[in-house]
């Protein structure tokens, strides 16, 4: 089987994408793989270390607004389809999977024009302006959120869950803790604002330090590469509890995640995935410079379960943070409520079933 994989961007279309061909490698160990993305992206970075072939196009997205950019936009989309062409015909693909960003519009167009069989994954609740555009033209879609359908064409929708899902599950839970410092028997809380961290909840986090270090729970803090400087510049002189673990950046999250009893992040579509997977209580701070507001919308889809709480950015402060740590780690009822209800919205098995897709979508084709 020979299939291309196409994604870009954000971790958020990469990480699902790499996850999937991890899973197909193990169970189709003769499965041959080319990514296609763009030079620019983050993917030019990741795909590469994973010792997966990798090509590249041009392409940028379309401005909401009316600009003489988006001209040129169409002018590199259609240059994008035929370089798209020649690879997908240069590797003989049997399918194309695409994850999402950008560069997936001119590649799984293409491949559709060719004949080739085409799938798209959507990770939000709400679809973003090329998974719309490809709804149209590919065989199957595969959503993380039961929302998400109300999108897409009924007869080509399949709920299938996040591929980055399974890699967070039999993770050693006691290893993870101890690799960054973090107590066995004392109950964790983890504050992440993403890969490059998040200013507002930065800020929260240090106005509530003194508050942290008189509870009887422990706290993992993750600024982010690029506000770890200016965050212990301020910790230096506040004091650093010593229940308050800071770090710029964990590398090893599906391991420290899965030791944690309660999550602050962004509301991310891989995030999400990773908590529910787990079964792991959040509190959802969803970012609001976001494509149509869809990480409110993806924390709603927790919150409405009561697997999460919600905390708008606006809304924010350091002492409604701590009151809501301490409303779900000092309420141990509530605590198990959230966790039951987290674990019941995830999905373990999505790589295998996005895989199962691209067998149907395959064996349809030749007939």
């Amino acid at each position: 089987m020979r299939i291309v994989v196409t994604g870009g961007g954000t971790g958020g279309h990469i990480y699902p994408a790499l996850a999937l061909i991890r899973e197909i490698n193990k169970v189709n160990k003769s499965a041959q793989f080319l990514y296609i993305g763009t030079e620019k992206g983050l993917e030019s970075k990741l795909v590469p270390r994973e010792d997966i072939p990798f090509k590249a196009i041009h392409i940028t997205g379309f401005k909401r607004k009316l600009s003489f950019d988006n001209v040129k936009t169409v002018l590199r989309f259609l240059k994008g389809v035929k370089d798209s062409k020649r690879l997908l015909k240069e590797f003989k693909a049997d399918v194309v999977i695409g994850t999402g960003g950008y560069v997936c519009g001119p590649v799984v167009y293409a491949a559709a024009k060719l004949g080739i069989p085409t799938i798209i994954h959507e990770q939000n609740s709400v679809p973003g302006l090329t998974n719309k555009f490809l709804s149209r033209y590919v065989d199957r879609i595969a959503v993380c959120f039961e929302e998400a359908k109300a999108f897409f064409p009924e007869n080509k929708v399949v709920l299938t869950g996040n591929p980055r899902a399974s890699e967070v599950l039999g993770q050693d839970q006691i290893r993870g803790k101890l690799s960054v410092g973090l107590k066995l028997n004392i109950p964790s809380v983890l504050v992440v604002g993403g890969s490059r961290g998040a200013k507002p909840i930065n800020e929260a986090v240090l106005k509530s330090l003194s508050e942290f270090g008189q509870k009887p729970y422990q706290v993992l803090y993750v600024t982010g590469d690029v506000h770890y400087e200016e965050v212990k510049r301020e910790v230096e002189l506040i004091g650093n509890p010593e229940n308050v673990i800071i770090k710029p950046f964990i590398h090893n999250m599906p391991e420290v995640l899965a030791g944690t009893d309660l999550t602050v992040a962004r509301a991310g579509a891989t995030t999400l995935a990773e908590l529910t997977s787990l079964g792991i209580p959040s509190i959802l701070i969803p970012s609001p410079y976001v494509t149509n507001n869809h990480q409110e919308k993806n924390a709603r889809a927790l919150t409405d379960h009561g697997a999460a709480l919600l905390l708008l950015e606006k809304e924010l402060t350091g002492k409604k943070l701590v009151e809501q740590i301490d409303s779900i780690l000092m309420n141990k009822e509530k605590l198990a409520h959230m966790k039951a209800s987290s674990k019941q919205l995830g999905i373990q098995d999505a790589a295998k079933r996005v895989y199962e897709l691209m067998q149907e979508v395959i064996k349809k084709n030749r007939k």
